[in-house]
C-alpha cells in the first residue's frame, strides 16, 4: 500500500491564488507599522506628565545599611540648639545671681520663676565665685536656655519652651587616667616637680607620703630624686584635677624610701614593699612650712636676749598665720601665755615623749583634750620672745631634749599576715612599673655623667 504524501505547510499547487493572498496580506502589515511610527512620533513630541517625569522606581533586595537614628534632626529647637552661642559669666566675690540677671538684662521675675522650678534649680541661689554661668538669648534679647555646673559630674540646663520654664541635670562622666613622672632635684622640691609636669598639690601629695622619714626643707639635697604612677582626672580629655599617687620612691642622700597605695578594707594607706605603714607615730615637721630659720643646735646665740643660749628644736619660719599640727597622737597638758614663749601648747605623747609648740598666734585646743595626729592646734606667729613669724618645736623624750629631725621614731605597724598574699600580688606590677622609672633616671643621669667627662 503506497502511503500518502505528507502536505507542506508552505506547498503551493497552484500560483495565483497564492500571489492574490499575498498582496491581500501585505496591506495590514504595512497599517500597522505606520501606526506605531505615527504613535512613536507623537510620545517624542509631546511634553510628559509630572508622573510619567518622575515615575516610581522599585528597587529590590538593596541593603542600605541606614542608621538607627537619623544623623540630623529637622526639628526646628535642635538645629537651634546645634547653633547655640552660650555666654558665660564668671561669678566675682560678693555677687549674686540677682546681680548677674541684672547685668544681662534679665528680670528679676524670670530669676524667681527659674529657682522655684524644682530642687535642683534652686542650687542656683547657692552661686560661689568662680563659678561660671551660661545663658543663651534669642535675637529679642529673650531668655532662652541656662546652664550651671552643680559639681564635677553634674550640670544643671533651664529651658524656657514656649511659656513654660524646664529643668534638667545632665550626668557628666569623669575619666581616671593613670601617669609617671620623675625629675631630679637641683633647688626646690616644687620646682623639680613643676619640671616633671606635677601640679603643686600632687607635689604635697608626695611630701606627705613621705613626711614621716624625710625633712623635706632641712634634708634636701641637690640630686635627690623622686619617681611617682599616680591618676589624673579628666573629662572629656580635660584635666579637672589630681587623683592620688598609686606609687612613688623618693631618694634622698643616698637613702631611698618607697610606698604603694594599698586599701586594707579600712581605706587606702601607704605602705612600704614589706607591707608596713608609712604612716608612724609622729610626723618629722608639723607643719607645711616654707622655709626654716635656724637648725637644732645646743649653743645659740639668742638674738633677743644678747647670750648664748641652748635652743633645744627648730624654729620653722613661715608666714602668720600657717597651720600647726599635732605630731602624734596625745594628750594637751599645757595651752597657755607666758612672757618668753608666747602662745604655746604642750602634748603628752606615749612612751614618755613630750612635744611643744611656741610663739603661736592663737590655739585651738584646751588642757586636757586628746588630739590626733595631723590636728590643727593653732596657727604661727611671733608670740612672747620672738624676733618674727616662727614656730619653735622641741621633741622631749623622758626629760631629755632631742632632735627632731634625728630621734628615732617608733616603727609603724605592718599588714596583718592575711593581708599580705593580697598585697604582694597586687604591689608587685606597680612596683615594677616605678622601678623601670627609677632605672631610666639613673641611666640618663650616667648619660650625661659620661658626656660632661668626655668633653
Amino acid at each position: 500500500m503506497r502511503n500518502k504524501p505528507t502536505q507542506a505547510v508552505f506547498k503551493n499547487t497552484s500560483h495565483s491564488p497564492v500571489k492574490r493572498s499575498y498582496k491581500l496580506n501585505k496591506q495590514p502589515v504595512f497599517v500597522i507599522v505606520a501606526f506605531v511610527v505615527i504613535l512613536s512620533l507623537l510620545y517624542a513630541f509631546s511634553g510628559p506628565s509630572e508622573k510619567e517625569n518622575n515615575p516610581p522606581v522599585q528597587i529590590q533586595n538593596v541593603d542600605l545599611n541606614l542608621p538607627s537614628a537619623p544623623l540630623l534632626s529637622y526639628i526646628p529647637e535642635q538645629i537651634q540648639d546645634v547653633e547655640t552661642q552660650w555666654q558665660y559669666v564668671t561669678v566675682k566675690k560678693g555677687q549674686t545671681l540677682s546681680s548677674i540677671f541684672d547685668d544681662i538684662d534679665l528680670s528679676q521675675s524670670l530669676l524667681y520663676k527659674i529657682i522655684h522650678i524644682d530642687k535642683e534649680a534652686k542650687k542656683l541661689t547657692k552661686i560661689f565665685p568662680g563659678a561660671s554661668i551660661g545663658f543663651v538669648k534669642d535675637e529679642g534679647g529673650q531668655f532662652k536656655q541656662l546652664k550651671y555646673k552643680l559639681s564635677e559630674t553634674q550640670e544643671l540646663f533651664v529651658k524656657q519652651e514656649g511659656e513654660q520654664l524646664t529643668s534638667k541635670v545632665v550626668e557628666l562622666p569623669l575619666e581616671t587616667t593613670i601617669h609617671s613622672a620623675k625629675g631630679v632635684i637641683s633647688g626646690s622640691l616644687f620646682n623639680a616637680g613643676k619640671k616633671a609636669g606635677l601640679t603643686d598639690n600632687m607635689v604635697m601629695q608626695l611630701a606627705n607620703i613621705f613626711a614621716w622619714d624625710i625633712d623635706f626643707i632641712l634634708d634636701i639635697r641637690s640630686g635627690d630624686k623622686f619617681s611617682l604612677i599616680y591618676e589624673k582626672i579628666e573629662q572629656d580629655g580635660e584635666f579637672i584635677r589630681d587623683g592620688k599617687i598609686l606609687a612613688a620612691s623618693f631618694t634622698n642622700q643616698g637613702e631611698t624610701f618607697t610606698a604603694v597605695a594599698f586599701d586594707d578594707g579600712n581605706g587606702v594607706s601607704y605602705y612600704n614593699p614589706e607591707g608596713r605603714n608609712m604612716k608612724k607615730a609622729f610626723l618629722r615637721a608639723p607643719l607645711n612650712f616654707s622655709y626654716i630659720s635656724s637648725n637644732f643646735n645646743p649653743k645659740r646665740f639668742h638674738p633677743v636676749q644678747k647670750r648664748v643660749k641652748p635652743h633645744r628644736g627648730i624654729d620653722y619660719a613661715a608666714p602668720r598665720g600657717t597651720p600647726i599640727y599635732a605630731a602624734g597622737d596625745g594628750k594637751v597638758i599645757r595651752s597657755a601665755y607666758s612672757k618668753y614663749n608666747g602662745n604655746h601648747i604642750f602634748i603628752k605623747h606615749p612612751s614618755g615623749i613630750v612635744t611643744k609648740y611656741l610663739h603661736l598666734t592663737k590655739r585651738y585646743v584646751k588642757k586636757g583634750q586628746r588630739v590626733k595626729q595631723g590636728k590643727t592646734i593653732g596657727t604661727l606667729g611671733s608670740t612672747g620672745m620672738a624676733t618674727g613669724p616662727h614656730l619653735h618645736y622641741e621633741f622631749v623624750l623622758n626629760g631629755v631634749h632631742r632632735n627632731p629631725r634625728t630621734v628615732k621614731l617608733p616603727k609603724a605597724s605592718p599588714l596583718k599576715k592575711s593581708k599580705m598574699p593580697e598585697f604582694k600580688n597586687y604591689a608587685e606590677p606597680i612596683l615594677s612599673q616605678l622601678d623601670s622609672l627609677n632605672f631610666d633616671a639613673k641611666h640618663i643621669a650616667q648619660t650625661k655623667i659620661a658626656k660632661t667627662k668626655s668633653s
